[in-house]
């Protein structure tokens, strides 16, 4: 019996994925539930497995763009007994130095020799700037796996063994006009359709306004050990910026809803989107019921959905249903600028860089650590009296934060 294995439904916006990269060759006996390839969505990458013990004939190649639902490969359930077969093989002495000669595969891609990265493992290992020689691969025939390059680590420096002025460094030569074409990934054009969509189907407004950090810093600086002793987990700026959205969405709802139709979706609940920057681009995680989650809890659950999603190993639910988003382009050294929306929400708040900055107190000319502020919001649902007013409650709870812990 031949077993289809399919494209799985991966979110009822996604149409379509890309087949990063097979980790089985074609021909092998894989067992029920194995790891057969990661596919990549416009969001998260998934992993396909083998539905049932056979022997594997591939379908589609690497690094395709296909539709959800399409047949990327056969399993013939019949080779089934191989498996058992297989497991029963002795090993190959560890003195052979030939390989014996594979199957040839259906496409070029989906061979690999000892120590060879797949597409994926390669971009993560060349994001961490780690040699793929220094690894040793899980994988068939020693191939280095996704697993293997997310568990790496970039190995302590050595000192030079010869003076520096010895040393060859590649120096690009002047006048060089090289170019290279590159293809978009899923999640980048995704990212570019959006954002076209956004700036041309809503009526996009933003706000500015800025924030004294001194009482926060003040904060951090005198209960950060006490409060990572007792939470295990440091007090950040986001948690703090979250809370305080939170309260002033409890004010102005208009702020945390969102258009459908003729109808405007007031939500009595704050699921909070947090902009992460991944390898693949931005993704934004949803924290639940943010109005009900302490500093802590808030800490903890960036952590593990921001740690996750630079990993790919996000679902797509996790980032879906947001009814707000804060976005830190200051983790970059942003000064200012304007977030854009993230459709269907009608606002988005930016953080920026915190800079110290001469401000003028009680006649006075002191220098304050300061933070720009932005509120990007949906003009059809929010009027300017209630993004402004929204955005100076945030500033005064923020510049009180005791008075924001006490819902006062």
């Amino acid at each position: 019996m031949e077993l289809e294995i399919k494209v799985p439904s991966v979110g009822e916006s996604i149409t379509e994925v890309t087949l990063s990269n097979w980790l089985k060759n074609e021909g092998d006996i894989v067992e029920q539930d194995e790891i057969l390839a990661e596919i990549e969505s416009d969001k998260a990458s998934f992993e396909v497995s083998a539905e049932s013990a056979g022997k594997l004939s591939i379908k589609i190649g690497d690094g395709e763009t296909i539709a959800v639902g399409t047949v990327i490969a056969t399993i013939d359930t019949s080779a089934a007994g191989d498996v058992s077969a297989k497991k029963d093989e002795p090993k190959a002495e560890a003195t052979k130095t030939e390989i014996e000669p594979k199957s040839e595969a259906k496409t070029e891609s989906v061979n690999y020799a000892s120590g060879t990265p797949s597409p994926a493992a390669a971009k993560t290992l060349s994001e961490k700037g780690i040699d793929p020689s220094a690894v040793n691969g899980s994988g068939k025939d020693g191939r280095i796996t996704k697993v293997d390059a997310n568990k790496a680590e970039k190995p302590a420096p050595e000192k030079a063994s010869k003076p520096v002025s010895e040393i060859s460094t590649p120096v690009a030569k002047p006048g060089e006009r090289n170019t290279r074409s590159e293809k978009m990934s899923t999640l980048r054009k995704t990212i570019a359709r959006r954002l076209v969509e956004v700036k041309n189907q809503t009526a996009m407004l933003t706000t500015f306004n800025e924030v004294d950090m001194s009482a926060i810093m003040e904060m951090r600086k005198k209960y950060k050990d006490t409060f990572k002793e007792k939470h295990n987990v440091g007090l950040g700026f986001m948690s703090l910026f979250a809370k305080a959205c939170v309260e002033a969405l409890k004010e102005f709802p208009a702020v945390n809803g969102q258009l459908d139709g003729e109808n405007i979706i007031f939500h009595d609940y704050a699921d909070v989107g947090i902009a992460v920057s991944t390898p693949r681009g931005l993704v934004v995680p949803v924290l639940r019921n943010v109005e009900t989650m302490s500093l802590a809890d808030i800490e903890k659950k960036i952590i593990d959905l921001a740690g996750r999603a630079r990993d790919g190993k996000i679902s797509i639910d996790e980032m879906q249903g947001g009814t707000f988003t804060i976005t830190n382009g200051g983790v970059f050294g942003s000064l200012l600028s304007t977030p854009i929306l993230n459709a269907p929400q009608s606002a988005i708040l930016g953080m920026h860089n915190i800079v110290e900055r001469p401000m003028a107190v009680n006649g006075q000319v002191v220098i304050r650590p300061m933070m720009y502020v932005a509120l990007s919001y949906d003009h059809r649902i929010v009027d300017g009296r209630e993004s402004v007013s929204f955005l100076v409650r945030v500033k005064q709870m923020l510049e009180d934060p005791y008075r924001m812990l006490l819902e006062v």
